[in-house]
């Protein structure tokens, strides 16, 4: 393969020809047009005694239609805008279809509502008919809601009053961190200069222990200077979250993610505690980190910091070699698939001014492939986040054969093909690289990946139930917030790293705690599970891989616990979660053995 790297980026023109195809203003008439003729036609109609299968299963191709009607010209304009926000009418149009998605959602919100008023023997009845098989796991989730669900007027009050309520303290959240700048000198600049904070963030990397202590404080206090904004917006979110809990009778403040993620209290609970009794294992790794680097103390601000002399920069072509050849050893069909996509213009590969930072696949709707974007510079993170969103990719073209309602796999699910990419990728590094730095480089990489992903998703998820639980109580001061957030910090870091004083407002920038209520567990599911599945691969070998394929092509029609039964895996059983932590076991000795 011979590539340009500066032309591979996105080609959009499979969605609309340009931001003034007509197509696109005809689907966003037409998706409000439908909207309107969809609540005439069915509006009270759904929660009826008389409402046969058949019926529903009309309707609900109709409901499917109409949400991938209104998605199209949605994706497109997020597409247009995350590969470069600076022009004006990208983000015009990103209002334009914000706003029609609003007024769609408005219109058809009655459907699920009625959906959860049919009585339940009716219900039990309707979702048992085999004219309603394809929609049966949509149907199962959404009406788990059911005792929690107000009616109508209230849903649409709520809605309206999430505008200029909670939605409004994610707004003002997003738009003060997102417009705070930082002064700092870079190394190799004469003078100060303003910085993004994502600038700084990316000095946690950097190979001088000084630098990157500058870099996080800096941004740390300038978060710190905005507490009094910060702090309220977090005050009442979570106490938003808290009163709308009580109006809906949750019998707990995270029963509505453990509805959304399809998991269980006890399940959330064992994995978590499982978690916290492997904290060990992270401070293993940070004593041999500080041998390594030959630090006499281990700062927060050293857990990243590079550990071989020399660095590796990778072409694109090798990075895609490299990722093609570790999953075509798992599976030949993986590789024309990804392939696939650099084909068709589904990636966008260079950092560009305007462009998102980070890495991200969007997939869109069954039938269509998804697009990938990256910030490729050649370093070996790049390889790996090349796999990881390919993995994401894979995932959802193997789920194509999906209804939309059943297309996308729920929040803990959703990282198990990226993460088992990684996995791949890694691994195969690993077995063919010669260079002994370079193979501690890669372990190193790989277990800070896994312990920012377990470990340190935990802390935030009992940092966010200890808030939650006190805000129930009293406001929250800023000291409290950031003795909370020190106090689970600890619990993880014990005596083998030493916290800078600025990490205090470590809190205060994670958007996830603003814009989700306990969104971080999914991540330790997620992580944990692949973890554990790779042990399973590793000692079963070939006849692990229809199993697992199988696994991503049902997307969101069975839940988690079903859907991973075939693979001999119990989510329920506490002792499953020890499995993942076994692979890190494992991977701490092999660094132990090459230091």
């Amino acid at each position: 393969m011979t590539t340009n790297e500066k032309t591979i980026c996105w080609d959009l023109t499979p969605l609309y020809a340009s931001l003034d195809d007509k197509g696109l203003q005809d689907d966003l008439a037409a998706a409000h047009a439908q909207a309107e003729s969809f609540r005439k036609q069915y509006h009270h109609q759904v929660n009826k005694p008389e409402l046969t299968a058949s019926r529903l299963a009309v309707i609900l191709h109709e409901y499917q239609a109409l949400q991938r009607l209104i998605l199209k010209p949605y994706l497109y304009a997020q597409l247009q805008f995350a590969a470069d926000s600076r022009p004006a009418e990208h983000g015009r149009l990103m209002a334009r279809v914000r706003e029609a998605w609003q007024r769609v959602s408005e219109k058809t919100l009655f459907f699920e509502l009625e959906l959860l008023q049919l009585e339940e023997q009716q219900f039990a009845h309707l979702i048992n008919a085999p004219q309603l098989a394809e929609f049966r796991h949509y149907l199962q989730t959404t009406r788990a809601h059911a005792p929690y669900t107000l009616s109508e007027a209230v849903e649409q009050a709520l809605k309206r009053k999430d505008l200029s309520g909670r939605d409004a303290f994610v707004q003002l959240f997003d738009e003060l961190t997102s417009s705070l700048t930082y002064r700092f000198q870079f190394p190799g600049e004469e003078a100060e200069r303003d910085a993004a904070g994502e600038e700084l963030l990316g000095m946690l990397y950097h190979g001088d222990g000084e630098v990157r202590e500058r870099a996080f404080a800096t941004f740390l206090d300038k978060h710190g200077d905005q507490a009094l904004v910060l702090t309220s917006c977090f005050n009442n979110i979570v106490l938003d979250h808290g009163k709308e809990a009580d109006l809906r009778g949750y019998p707990d403040l995270m029963t509505p993610t453990h509805l959304s993620s399809e998991t269980t209290p006890e399940m959330v609970e064992h994995m978590l505690a499982t978690t916290e009794t492997h904290y060990g294992l992270a401070q293993d790794y940070f004593a041999l980190k500080k041998t390594l680097l030959g630090l006499e103390r281990f700062k927060n601000t050293d857990l990243y910091a590079p550990v071989a002399n020399k660095t590796r920069k990778f072409s694109f072509e090798e990075a895609w070699v490299l990722v093609q050849d570790a999953f075509g050893a798992f599976d030949p069909r993986l590789v024309s698939m990804t392939d696939r996509l650099l084909d068709q213009g589904r990636i966008d590969l260079k950092p560009q001014p305007g462009k998102s930072g980070g890495a991200f696949c969007m997939s869109l709707y069954p039938g269509a492939d998804p697009y990938v974007l990256l910030n490729f510079t050649g370093t070996l993170r790049d390889v790996t986040t090349l796999a990881h969103e390919l993995g994401h990719a894979l995932h959802a073209m193997l789920a194509s054969d999906r209804n939309l309602l059943q297309y996308h796999a729920p929040l803990p699910m959703a990282e198990t093909a990226s993460v088992f990419a990684e996995m791949l990728v890694t691994r195969h590094l690993l077995d063919q690289e010669s260079d002994r730095s370079i193979k501690v480089a890669l372990l190193c990489a790989k277990l800070e990946e896994v312990i920012a992903t377990t470990f340190r998703q935990t802390v935030l998820t009992r940092f966010e139930q200890a808030a939650h639980a006190r805000r129930a109580q009293d406001v929250l001061s800023s000291d409290e917030l950031c003795e909370l957030w020190l106090q689970e910090n600890r619990r993880l870091f014990g005596d083998t790293v030493e916290m800078i004083p600025a990490y205090r407002w470590g809190w205060s920038y994670i958007s996830h705690f603003i814009h989700a209520r306990f969104y971080c567990y999914s991540y330790v599911f997620g992580e944990l599970l692949v973890l554990a599945l790779y042990q399973i691969y590793r000692q079963d070998g070939k006849p692990f891989i229809p199993k697992y394929l199988d696994l991503l092509k049902a997307g969101g029609s069975i839940a988690p616990p079903e859907l991973v039964k075939p693979l001999g895996v119990d989510l329920e059983d506490p002792a499953f979660w020890a499995q993942g932590y076994k692979l890190v076991q494992d991977m701490l000795d092999e660094l132990k053995q090459l230091v």
